[in-house]
């Protein structure tokens, strides 16, 4: 095989990596819009459920307490914690009249914790505005008022904002970036979110999801989503079928989120949400989604492929004509990484680690799909319905 046609043959894991950024470059970021002027703005009620953060909640608290937007609460609900989360939530709440500690009532059948904590937080909010946001986040001076702004120049009745992911291990700096890319795949950037008219094709963050208390009360609450592992989908998807405006614009220099510290939390957290969650991003009936079931840990093997096959290879398994073309398609996809990596501010050295990170995105893939609805997340179990 010559050198043109081996390049021909690997030009799928170049033009796959150019797609992927053409469809994730639409976004639109929060510092576009202003600073409210003066006091005369929405009142926000922030809600953060909270189960066992004992290492993150005071940090989060402090972030949304020094925030410069005139008028909010924060209302914690301490879902139930034993290491300590509740106490330190009240002590900090101690010295600052705008936040308070609920302790979330036992859950009831059929609820997931953080919509059942999210509920109870949200049924003593005064706010025009509630902003739900989790404890593992913080929060920029000027995220809040910036976010209120833009959720009322673009008319939005729920408004998303996508933070800065932090990460800090090597699995999380390896594993992350392509997790992030596989769903701005499927939904594209910011604005191609924002523009979606089909409930499908819209995605929420439920690490800050803002919208309005007539839109909150009008799809019926969080307990429209209550068995629902994805209650950001859900509620997104519910506010647009209601004929209400979902929107998302790009946070990084506002809001920080740092998921998951290690491999494990990684695989665990993930392996709650992909499949449980995933499959209700498209219009599948049962048949349909017994099919996805099958297929569903299939798109991390792209990456996999060049190298398996370039691996066989040199093992003279396979001709090596092969090799070259895999050498070419894993140099395409490893030369994709760089603007993720750049923009997520890491080493450039993981862009060639990219088929281990599909290996870990296989297994977590596969594993999620054959639990199925069935999800367990901080001592709980629970099904997805």
């Amino acid at each position: 095989m010559s050198t043109g046609w081996i390049l021909v043959a690997a030009l799928p894991w170049a033009l796959v990596p150019l797609f992927v950024l053409w469809r994730v470059s639409d976004s639109t970021e929060l510092d576009r819009y202003p600073l409210p002027v003066g006091d005369d703005t929405e009142s926000v009620s922030i809600v953060l459920p909270a189960r066992n953060e004992a290492v993150h909640i005071e940090g989060c608290m402090r972030s949304i307490l020094a925030s410069q937007h005139p008028r909010f609460e924060l209302i914690v609900v301490d879902d139930h914690s034993t290491d300590g989360t509740g106490d330190i939530a009240r002590r900090v709440a101690a010295n600052d009249p705008r936040a308070r500690v609920l302790t979330n009532p036992d859950l009831p059948e059929g609820w997931f914790g953080k919509q059942w904590a999210c509920q109870n937080g949200a049924a003593l909010a005064s706010g025009q505005i509630l902003l739900f946001t989790d404890a593992d986040t913080r929060h920029g001076p000027e995220c809040l008022p910036r976010a209120v702004n833009a959720r009322r120049i673009r008319g939005a009745d729920l408004l998303s904002v996508a933070g800065q992911q932090l990460m800090e291990s090597f699995w999380e700096k390896l594993v992350q970036p392509h997790i992030f890319m596989l769903l701005l795949t499927r939904f594209g950037g910011s604005e191609t979110i924002s523009r979606a008219k089909s409930p499908y094709g819209k995605v929420a963050n439920g690490q800050y999801l803002m919208i309005t208390r007539e839109a909150y009360d009008r799809v019926g609450q969080h307990a429209a989503v209550r068995s629902h592992v994805g209650e950001d989908l859900m509620l997104g998807q519910a506010v647009t079928r209601a004929g209400m405006s979902v929107q998302m614009v790009t946070g990084i220099e506002h809001l920080f989120t740092r998921m998951y510290s290690g491999l494990g939390d990684i695989i665990r957290g993930w392996g709650k949400n992909v499949w449980a969650g995933g499959r209700d991003t498209l219009p599948l009936g049962p048949m349909g989604q017994r099919v996805l079931r099958v297929l569903f840990p299939l798109p991390p093997l792209w990456e996999l492929v060049a190298p398996v096959a370039g691996l066989l290879a040199v093992a003279g398994v396979l001709p090596a004509a092969v090799g070259w073309w895999a050498l070419a398609a894993y140099l395409f996809t490893s030369l994709g990484w760089i603007p993720p990596y750049l923009q997520a501010k890491q080493s450039l050295w993981y862009i060639w680690l990219n088929p281990m990170a599909s290996a870990v995105l296989f297994w977590i893939f596969a594993s999620a799909s054959w639990r199925g609805q069935r999800v367990e997340w901080k001592g709980r179990q629970y099904v997805s319905r």
